[in-house]
């Protein structure tokens, strides 16, 4: 026997016997065998047990410092967690999936059980105790294969119904010879792999909530208890992230909108459709308001759709086989077979530019609208503002010529980074979104898919932007560029995008007459910088805490009178304000000027005017800003034009910035 085994760095190494990948760790240093979490064996991810026969292979140790490992130490943890549960409530235990969670900012892991009994957030304490125990046993965690018949008597014999059903559903799509199972001590679960060696491995883990999951996620299943968790390397890690949690609670935009008299959520309106409250609609104004003028310098020409479209537009689009199950039921009209809430825009803005014959000369045309979309989204996925049922999408529509494509999809580019880097949203990713060629999903010819991607690819790298590729996160139109931000306490967000389509010309027949006067197709780019405005103020409300730059910030100055003898005075002030066009609020409330500060600050508005008798007299307005304390006195023509100068330059020149770098020297 002669196992050949070539490593990352170009090292190889030879061997006579079967060899595990521990044991190879161990032969390169005891060291590297000490802390070896799992292998990458030939490009798939194994246990360190695994055994490597005869022939030529590549291997990667992985060890706490590579990502992969985390996964496995997750989902290890999850199975842990399972075998603690079937211990402290009995063999009727029911265990069904128990993945780990990669991408998910607080969880790490779950497991759904079907149990004899309710579990509440009070049990958590116990199952951790059991799960304590499991990993000072240092139990080993062994994989077996079975063939399916053993595989489904051995689950029958342990009442696991969920799993006989896993197993007979896996035949069907897989038709497999062996299916895997893991050993660890008394408890068996079956599963891919790849595991820790042992228990004891963990180190660091919480469990954190318990909430209901359908099986399968299907409605119309039993209800399953899931039970959430997560699980780090040491417990610095796990202590760094419960912390990022508990200010990630603060943030909830869900609270502070309502808090802050933002936006609110009916359920005799329904489940998924947000009202916006006064205050909310003036961030919403302000930031369409801004963009709408960012588009007319860029040559787009607004339009308007309506709310719904006949479904044959949707079929002839494509939007319709696949949104299918995730759209409003068909409104039934007459002789029609129905029609849709819009589920999209493209198709309406499709019909525009057919609305007539269109030259080269016109071309690139640039179509926008902040247009409103459906999508009936389970009640359990919908989330505040960021996950709803009825939103708008700041949605615009290029129609251009092959030669125009690369500059347009520039311009999209730099208008969703102006859109980023105005906002403070510096901190981002682009990921080109690429076809999954083993998916049915996609519509259209490799021939356009293959230059779609190579556009987008020659912009991102023309542009200078670094970036990473990701099969199966393109449109089924065409592949796209994403803006992924990290907020400030580190929370992925996925807000612009920018789409490349070759298709939907090609379905709907669009034309333009070219200089050779006969008809050429155009290239479609749709692109949305914000996403939705709803999405994308949420994320906002959280990334700013509720305390939205001056520019955005429903009220920008609260104007505070000591007492009823300056409210005359105060009066005056705040109408000047107003006359200038700053969102001013007077609070003649007969409370000490200590409870309204605590209030305006609580509101989070950007300055305060405290006025008193002093400042009537003098003409001034002592300015205090609310995490940067008390300016001083100045009269309210020079803090009008430092603060317009603030709004109009969003933030770029700001009051307080100039005042702290005065007080520096």
């Amino acid at each position: 026997m002669s196992i050949t085994i070539q490593f990352p760095d170009g090292d190889s190494r030879q061997y006579d016997s079967a060899m595990t990948p521990l044991q190879i760790a161990s032969d390169i240093s005891e060291g590297l065998g000490r802390v070896a979490i799992a292998a990458e064996l030939d490009g798939e991810p194994v246990d360190l047990s695994r055994q490597i026969d005869t022939g030529d292979h590549t291997l990667r140790i992985l060890t706490r410092h590579d990502p992969e490992s985390l996964k496995v130490l997750r989902h290890t943890a999850a199975h842990i967690m399972a075998n603690a549960v079937r211990n402290l409530y009995g063999d009727k235990v029911q265990y069904t999936v128990g993945p780990a969670l990669m991408d998910d900012f607080q969880y790490g892991f779950y497991y759904d059980f079907d149990l004899p009994e309710s579990l509440s957030t009070d049990d958590l304490g116990k199952i951790e105790s059991e799960m304590k125990r499991i990993i000072k046993a240092r139990t080993p965690l062994e994989r077996i294969e079975l063939t399916p018949a053993e595989a489904k008597e051995r689950m029958t014999a342990i009442g696991q119904e969920y799993k006989v059903r896993m197993i007979d559903d896996l035949l069907t799509a897989e038709n497999v010879e062996t299916i895997s199972f893991y050993n660890q001590g008394d408890f068996v679960d079956m599963c891919r792999g790849p595991h820790l060696p042992d228990t004891g491995k963990l180190k660091a883990f919480k469990l954190q909530t318990v909430a209901g999951a359908y099986w399968r996620g299907d409605e119309n299943n039993k209800m399953l208890t899931r039970i959430y968790g997560t699980a780090f390397f040491d417990k610095k890690e796990l202590a760094e992230h419960l912390e990022r949690i508990e200010e990630a609670r603060k943030r909830d935009h869900r609270i502070l909108g309502k808090q802050l008299g933002l936006f609110t959520l009916s359920d005799e309106v329904g489940p998924g459709l947000p009202l916006w409250l006064p205050k909310g609609t003036i961030i919403r104004m302000e930031l369409e308001g801004w963009l709408r003028g960012e588009l007319l310098k860029r040559g787009y020409q607004a339009v308007m759709t309506p709310h719904i479209g006949r479904l044959d537009l949707y079929r002839t689009s494509g939007h319709y086989p696949y949104y299918e199950h995730g759209l409003f039921p068909t409104l039934p009209m007459g002789e029609d077979d129905g029609y849709l809430l819009k589920p999209m825009n493209c198709p309406h803005h499709i019909q525009i530019y057919k609305s007539s014959q269109r030259s080269y000369r016109e071309l690139p045309i640039r179509f926008s609208e902040f247009g409103t979309v459906y999508r009936f989204e389970k009640s359990g996925d919908l989330n505040g503002l960021t996950r709803v049922r009825g939103f708008t999408q700041d949605d615009a529509h290029i129609f251009c010529s092959p030669q125009q494509l690369e500059v347009e999809i520039t311009s999209c580019v730099e208008l969703t980074k102006l859109v980023l880097d105005t906002l403070g949203l510096n901190d981002y990713r682009v990921r080109i979104g690429l076809r999954d060629p083993d998916s049915s999903k996609y519509t259209g010819s490799s021939e356009n898919w293959n230059l779609a991607e190579q556009n987008i690819r020659n912009v991102v790298r023309d542009v200078g932007l670094d970036y990473t590729e990701e099969s199966g996160e393109a449109a089924f139109y065409g592949p796209k560029i994403d803006f992924v931000i990290n907020d400030c306490i580190g929370r992925e967000w996925q807000l612009g995008t920018i789409q490349v389509d070759y298709n939907l010309p090609e379905r709907f027949a669009l034309e333009y007459i070219g200089s050779d006067n006969a008809p050429h197709r155009p290239i479609m780019i749709h692109r949305a910088p914000l996403g939705s405005p709803e999405r994308f103020i949420g994320i906002l409300i959280e990334h700013f805490a509720g305390a939205f730059p001056l520019w955005l910030a429903p009220v920008q100055v609260a104007v505070l009178p000591v007492s009823e003898k300056c409210a005359d005075y105060a009066t005056e002030q705040t109408r000047i304000l107003k006359d200038n066009g700053i969102r001013a609020e007077l609070d003649d409330s007969p409370e000490k000027i200590g409870a309204k500060i605590r209030r305006a600050t609580l509101d989070k508005v950007p300055y305060m005017l405290i006025l008193g008798q002093k400042e009537a007299d003098a003409g001034t307005v002592a300015v205090r800003h609310r995490t940067e304390g008390d300016f001083g006195a100045v009269g309210i023509d020079g803090f009008i034009a430092d603060i317009r100068t603030e709004i109009e330059t969003k933030g770029s020149q700001c009051v307080a910035d100039r005042v702290l770098e005065t007080e520096d020297r």
